[in-house]
């Protein structure tokens, strides 16, 4: 294409797209492929470019952002192991139904299909765990291929999508972009699907409201809250899900997931009417698909969900609904009160929330379940706090209390490594909120080079590392499956405490829990990002039973 002064380089149409489409942040870790997207970046002060130190990480953040926003997280890696590396994040992308763009430098167009030097096919790759991927091949359809991706992370249920950028297409000369911004579209409740749901609550003698999914506002909360109380209904959370419902409410009823209380299993394996709002009701939410039988719940389920090639897709509802959580939680208000009231039930299931919430007796001279606590109390409704993958992570999902819409970010994948990519992001879009990771001793070292992220960008996050010496989870299966029979879950750790002053972080240890407070103080007040050690018995592997009775057990 000939060039000329209405002309920019692909890399510019590039970032000028993503302008367009209000993006303000991007994660990143640099390579040759994409350079002159790169170098379109440095003219606009817009977007904030967090440089990181494994692409891993970078797709996490940008997963973080997705999710703590609700616009597309974006992540730049440059091809072959930059792609391969970023593809943990992704997985949690599609898994976590969160809007994520992934940019990957690729190989010129005059090289394709010879094995170039780090030559892959992204749409094989990729097909299995993104909503679309694609290649841009022309310059001039950079614009049409980015309001696209934005349209599609975010419609319906969303998710990741990849697009693969050739090195010398971003060199070709294009037309200056001229499109409108990317908007999410929400599909909205039908009349008569209102006034159905409105009936069968008037019938049900017990039911409950599981909240879910990873696409909610803040009015969306506050409206169901409203509904949820003008008629005494008890609401639990999904798995990873709790903040989208006010823990120290009077209705609220405990989270569904792993190490699920059992009275609340109980509860909505009785209930006869279960209103499944914005979750996928998945593996880990319905304790393998054993709290809800599958396909026919024997519990009459209605399911709301913005992506109607979920509705159906495990379980068969009496009633499945259409619909985004903006204006289904309208609907939901506007209801109003029903006749029935289910107080009692609500003021119940309350109470079992709050007895099974209250801190545990575990061996060593480390209580998390009480530091979880300490932490609760030490921090702001409003704190973030983050966490990856672990048995660490029960003790977090069992005896915190989340009390505002945005405060959790987990991932529903299970990955590994989540917490501290996602700190360092939520600490970034809210620089004055408290914002803490949880993270085991093997969840940190997945990730844990991203504290050099935090340091260089200035993101004054705090990470608690519960360090027990092993990959707990599997150690405990290990030990319920072939007591005594232990093998690869054993740990040698470095000094965290010297690690985070290494990096130019304020570390702590604690080896004792009431030395906890005082350590978390200094932490917060120390004006860079920080780390404390939680020095745990290995023994102490749940809430509930140590490790020496699971090897018992068999």
């Amino acid at each position: 294409m000939e060039k000329g002064h209405n002309f920019l380089t692909g890399g510019q149409v590039l970032i000028d797209s993503l302008v367009i489409n209000d993006a303000n942040m991007a994660f990143c870790v640099p390579g040759e492929s994409y350079l002159s997207a790169l170098n379109a970046l440095y003219n606009v002060p817009s977007i904030q470019l967090i440089t990181c130190r494994h692409e891993g990480g970078a797709a996490m953040m940008a997963e973080a952002f997705g999710k703590l926003t609700g616009k597309p997280g974006l992540c730049f890696v440059t091809r072959g192991p930059g792609a391969t590396n970023a593809s943990s994040g992704v997985h949690v992308a599609f898994q976590d139904s969160t809007p994520f763009i992934l940019f990957v430098g690729q190989v010129s167009r005059t090289m394709r299909d010879r094995e170039a030097f780090q030559e892959i096919d992204y749409r094989h790759m990729f097909g299995s765990m993104a909503k679309w991927v694609a290649e841009i091949d022309y310059a001039e359809r950079i614009p049409e291929y980015i309001n696209r991706a934005y349209h599609t992370a975010m419609a319906g249920r969303p998710g990741p999508v990849v697009l693969s950028i050739p090195e010398d297409m971003l060199d070709d000369q294009a037309p200056v972009p001229a499109l409108s911004p990317a908007h999410r579209i929400q599909p909205a409740p039908h009349t008569h699907e209102i006034e159905e749901l409105r009936s069968r609550f008037l019938k049900a003698k017990s039911p409950m409201i599981l909240l879910g999914g990873n696409f909610w506002s803040q009015t969306a909360v506050d409206n169901v809250q409203v509904f949820a109380e003008v008629n005494h209904l008890p609401v639990a959370c999904a798995f990873r899900c709790q903040h989208l419902f006010n823990n120290e409410h009077p209705n609220y009823a405990g989270d569904v997931g792993i190490g699920i209380n059992p009275k609340l299993a109980e509860r909505i394996s009785k209930t006869d009417l279960l209103v499944a709002i914005g979750t996928r009701l998945g593996e880990i939410t319905t304790s393998g698909y054993s709290l809800l039988r599958a396909p026919i719940p024997e519990q009459d389920l209605v399911h709301i969900y913005p992506g109607a090639e979920e509705l159906g897709r495990v379980y068969r509802p009496v009633l499945a609904i259409n619909s985004g959580m903006t204006t289904f939680a309208q609907n939901l208000r506007e209801m109003g009160s029903i006749k029935p009231s289910w107080a009692e039930s609500a003021q119940q299931a309350h109470a079992d929330y709050r007895m099974w919430s209250e801190p545990t007796k575990v061996p060593g001279g480390v209580n998390l379940g009480i530091i979880v606590h300490m932490l609760r109390e030490a921090m702001e409704d409003d704190a973030v706090v983050t966490n990856g993958a672990g048995n660490f992570a029960s003790f977090l999902h069992r005896f915190y209390r989340y009390r505002n819409f945005n405060t959790q970010l987990a991932p529903t994948s299970g990955s590994m490594g989540y917490g501290v990519p996602a700190g360092i992001v939520a600490k970034s879009i809210y620089p004055n909120r408290c914002v803490v990771t949880l993270a085991g001793d093997g969840d940190f070292l997945m990730t844990g080079q991203e504290l050099a992220t935090a340091i260089h960008h200035g993101i004054n996050v705090i990470i608690l590392i519960v360090n027990n010496g092993m990959y707990g989870t599997i150690r405990m299966h290990q030990e319920k499956s072939f007591p005594g029979r232990t093998i690869g879950t054993t740990l040698s750790n470095p000094n965290f405490q010297l690690l985070a002053s290494a990096y130019g972080a304020h570390g702590e240890l604690v080896t004792l829990t009431e030395d906890f407070p005082a350590a978390f103080q200094r932490a917060k007040n120390c004006g860079k990002p920080a780390l404390i050690e939680l020095r745990v018995d290995p023994e102490a592997i749940t809430p509930s039973t140590s490790l020496s009775e699971f090897r018992a057990s068999e």
